[in-house]
């Protein structure tokens, strides 16, 4: 809303100053302000609204050490998260960009499951929450409507740079101003450390025939469902000791800011020679009000945490993050990039799945972890869970350097 005001002060009256909301970098920058202060003033009055309602924390005896003292900690936090990024939205984003509408509706749409889920616990006293199959039931929807918009809406296209000969000959000869084809319609993605470092989803179906490229939404939508679904459920296991999700998401999301920077700079793009993704770089200034307010609720999450996010939070965290990386086409980079996610992830699946296995074998179910998911493991080898967080954190940190890093590394 400022950006329209801003705008049309300058346009009718040449207010001073008003032309600076054009710019990307300075409403990013105010919108992680806002943000910021938000989520760490008003996140207080939050706190103490769930607290006097009783929305407190119902903790499973898992025979972890500190676990009893979380008990009545008030959860639901991600309502925090949730607001600060949506006030600096709603007023400094261009509210007409389709990638800044499906950001918005999957921050509303994670937002509310997480929400009914923290809910049933809460109010209803039902530990188990929202029946897991209502969970992927909403996981997919979302990520049947992201896919839908990604590949049918005309105002979501890529450029790329001239191919004729003529072009390519002045490129090599003088330093003449870069040229792209007309916006177009792709289902491209970027193949981290490759040296054609593009994929083209229509190619899994167009070996078959080279008339069925009109059909690869069949294929593009459902690798966007498992996205969305596999991150946000990664985010959900991550959120178990104080401060590791929204530490480890708000690395993530600033890495992706770059990303998205970059991919919709028309130089930056051409210098770095990545994808240049036309109107993206709109969602720099949501994804630095998300990290804002992620920053801003980790002063209330770390250990010992004054409030726990609740799927509220981590469900809406992992939907983020997971459109990002598809908007910005970098959703096969989530592995390294999301790798904390990652390893959550697959010491639950092969927790499961070898209990079972040495179950069914020998009788007993056996184990590779003291417990799942991983964070848990060291638990209880008896290392302090703000170390673990910590440490947690480094790796983050080292998995987005190496994320950013394929930028140039192919």
């Amino acid at each position: 809303m400022l950006y329209y005001l801003f705008k049309y002060l300058e346009e009718q009256f040449q207010l001073p100053g008003a032309s600076l909301f054009e710019f990307i970098t300075f409403r990013a920058a105010i919108a992680f302000m806002m943000s910021l202060g938000f989520s760490t003033i008003y996140g207080k009055r939050i706190i103490n609204y769930l607290r006097n309602q009783q929305v407190g924390e119902t903790v499973r005896d898992l025979g972890l050490q500190g676990q009893a003292q979380k008990a009545g900690t008030p959860t639901m936090g991600g309502i925090i998260i949730i607001l600060a990024t949506l006030i600096p939205v709603l007023l400094l984003c261009q509210l007409d960009n389709i990638y800044v509408v499906l950001l918005i509706i999957t921050t509303l749409w994670m937002g509310m499951i997480g929400f009914a889920d923290d809910y049933i616990k809460v109010f209803k006293k039902d530990k188990g929450g929202l029946k897991g199959k209502f969970k992927v039931v909403g996981q997919v929807g979302l990520g049947i409507i992201v896919g839908a918009i990604m590949y049918f809406h005309p105002g979501i296209t890529i450029k790329e740079e001239l191919k004729t000969e003529k072009y390519t000959q002045q490129r090599v000869e003088g330093n003449i101003p870069i040229q792209f084809e007309a916006a177009k319609k792709s289902t491209k993605t970027t193949i981290p450390f490759t040296k054609n470092n593009e994929l083209d989803y229509s190619e899994l179906i167009t070996w078959i025939d080279d008339d069925l490229a009109s059909w690869a939404w069949l294929i593009f939508i459902p690798i966007v469902v498992v996205i969305v679904t596999a991150v946000s459920n990664g985010a959900n296991l991550t959120d178990g000791i104080d401060g590791l999700a929204a530490g480890t998401s708000a690395i993530a999301v600033i890495t992706l800011a770059l990303f998205a920077w970059i991919s919709g700079n028309i130089i930056f793009s051409d210098y770095l020679n990545v994808m240049y993704i036309p109107n993206s770089g709109e969602m720099v200034v949501f994804i630095t009000a998300f990290a804002g307010a992620l920053v801003g609720f980790l002063w209330y999450n770390t250990y010992p945490a004054q409030v726990f996010m609740g799927d509220t939070g981590s469900l809406t965290i992992g939907g983020i993050i997971a459109v990002l990386a598809i908007a910005t086409r970098k959703e096969l980079l989530i592995p390294i990039l999301c790798g904390v996610f990652l390893m959550e992830n697959l010491s639950v699946m092969m927790q499961v799945s070898w209990f079972k296995y040495t179950k069914k074998k020998y009788g007993e179910g056996r184990r590779i972890f003291l417990m799942s998911p991983l964070h848990h493991h060291y638990q209880k080898r008896g290392i302090h869970e703000s170390k673990i967080v910590v440490r947690f954190w480094v790796v983050g940190i080292l998995l987005a350097i190496i994320s950013i890093v394929t930028l140039k590394v192919r």
